[in-house]
């Protein structure tokens, strides 16, 4: 047996437990694989002329950390222009909006993402107030949650929208004013691909390469792996270029979508693209939305918002969301559905109570994001073994304690007191997998795990956090990405754990994860990452 990788003098850490292992040092095969653990003097026996040695000081090694939810192809495209993501108020946006058109050449596209709908305050979200800055200028900016877009005057003319619209996702708006002309808002995906059509699309090597910087940063950050919750446009293509060249620097579970109006042949094109991939890819799950999201009112709750939205479903027909569920679980398909407002948490956890009923399957379905969720909702992810996905930074950045922000006025007392509820699903027996769900919010897997912990935003960590009893542990939050997502794929018997025959996937801290105060562990650095037994990062002197 050819050993690859020797990571000597090293503190091992086993998620599971919490605590050190009393091996120092693992080698890693040829084929990607742990294959033994010891001390040093033992592993390094095991080391070939060609084997890549580390002497690793005392760093802490575990599992390597994968992002529960993520976009890697979506956000790399969506991610490329401006980022409005630290503009506070409207003046700050109208300002680096014409600080982007002086770049721009006659007919240029502008296209900016990260738009919080908070800068509005009390104002409806619309493009009016940035009018004059991007008189004939074309412009897409998405808003943060990637669930809406403001388009400019030219944009709409260039798109010929010029009213209102009817989609067949339930909740998707071409948004107008009283008298029928659209104020730019875009609501859910049928309605911002008006625009997005016409708009000018990056070459296939742009799409490649920006794809690859992506997946090269987030490696860099620590992650090795990621389930992604789309296979849009030419996503697959672009893994399989890069994983074919050797340029896939995390390991992928991709969930293609199933939308609305989706038919028998629709079903069945899922159902047999399952399994198709390669060495670090493969398409394993479907992904479906129930609901938008609370922000722009497109959530479905149990009772309205404070303007009356947030009242329907994104299926027209929710039971036919219902019988998708129920003929891919006989498939053996494990689901991720998109439900943020508890109505939508509720039908999917029925949806998969009626797929299950009167059989013995272990297929594990997940609901991604619950956002808001009443109590009797809680108990009902572990008995039917549903995954939580939670995305605790959304939480984080996007709402206040004080409740002043867009998402909680929105909800009212109530359901704001019940946001995230991290701590209450764990309790309860849920299995919680933690993500990014990038590019809605920075990808780095330490600032997903530190907002898990202390629930306050990231750019002002003196804030008070937002529900603090919903505060995970450190240990609780690492598991997040590690055990849990490797529960989450059902590839417990392969990964999650440092032990002989599980994948060389790995994160090499400077420190213990667990031990680092939760408001510096984004700082904590990344010494090493391994993905199949391969290091996609090295920090310099290591």
């Amino acid at each position: 047996m050819r050993i690859r990788l020797a990571l000597l003098s090293a503190r091992l850490l086993d998620p599971g437990t919490g605590a050190f292992l009393p091996d120092t040092a693992l080698a890693v095969a040829d084929d990607g694989r742990i294959a033994a653990l010891g001390d040093d003097r033992d592993i390094r026996a095991l080391a070939g002329p060609g084997t890549t040695v580390v002497g690793l000081r005392g760093a802490v090694v575990t599992p390597g950390l994968v992002d529960g939810h993520v976009h890697p192809v979506s956000g790399a495209e969506l991610t490329h222009g401006l980022d409005l993501s630290s503009c506070s108020d409207v003046d700050a946006v109208r300002e680096a909006l014409a600080r982007e058109v002086r770049t721009l050449g006659r007919g240029d596209w502008l296209f900016g993402w990260g738009l919080d709908p908070n800068v509005f305050g009390d104002r409806p979200v619309e493009i009016a107030p940035f009018d004059a800055v991007l008189d004939g200028i074309p412009a897409f900016l998405l808003l943060f949650d990637a669930h809406s877009a403001l388009a400019s005057r030219r944009a709409l003319e260039l798109a010929g929208v010029d009213g209102p619209r009817t989609f067949a996702q339930a909740s998707a708006e071409v948004v107008c004013d009283a008298s029928g002309r659209p104020t730019g808002l875009l609501q859910e995906d049928a309605a911002c691909e008006l625009v997005e059509r016409v708009a000018p699309r990056p070459t296939a090597e742009e799409s490649r390469e920006r794809l690859a910087a992506a997946l090269r940063s987030m490696a860099a950050a620590g992650l090795t792996g990621g389930h992604v919750m789309d296979a849009n446009g030419e996503s697959l293509r672009l893994y399989g270029e890069l994983d074919a060249a050797g340029d896939l620097a995390l390991r992928l579970r991709v969930a293609p979508w199933c939308q609305p109006g989706t038919d028998e042949d629709g079903v069945r094109d899922l159902i047999t693209g399952q399994g198709a991939g390669g060495a670090l890819w493969r398409v394993a799950g479907v992904k479906l939305f129930m609901d938008g999201t609370i922000d722009n009112g497109t959530a479905w709750l149990e009772k309205p918002d404070c303007h009356g939205e947030s009242t329907h479903a994104f299926w027209p027909d929710p039971e036919a969301y219902t019988r998708i569920i129920g003929e891919l679980h006989r498939a053996g398909i494990a689901t991720a559905t998109h439900a943020i407002g508890d109505a939508a948490v509720r039908h999917a956890l029925d949806a998969v109570e009626k797929a299950r009923a009167g059989e013995g399957s272990t297929v594990r379905h997940r609901v991604e994001h619950i956002e808001t969720v009443p109590d009797d909702t809680l108990r009902r992810f572990a008995d039917l073994g549903v995954i939580a996905s939670m995305q605790p930074t959304h939480c984080c950045d996007y709402t206040r304690a004080d409740h002043t922000d867009n998402w909680s006025r929105r909800l009212g007392e109530e359901r704001a007191s019940r946001a995230w509820r991290c701590r209450d699903l764990v309790d309860s027996g849920a299995a919680v997998v933690l993500g990014s769900d990038w590019p809605i919010a920075p990808f780095p897997p330490l600032g997903v795990m530190a907002g898990a912990r202390h629930r306050r935003p990231a750019r002002d960590l003196g804030s008070p956090p937002h529900g603090p009893e919903q505060a995970l542990t450190a240990l609780e939050a690492l598991r997040g990405m590690t055990t849990a997502a490797a529960y989450a794929a059902g590839e417990e018997h392969e990964a999650g754990r440092l032990a002989p025959g599980f994948r060389a996937d790995l994160t090499v801290f400077a420190d213990s994860p667990l031990t680092t105060p939760a408001t510096d562990l984004p700082d904590l650095p990344i010494l090493l990452t391994v993905l199949n037994g391969r290091i996609t990062h090295r920090a310099t002197g290591i």
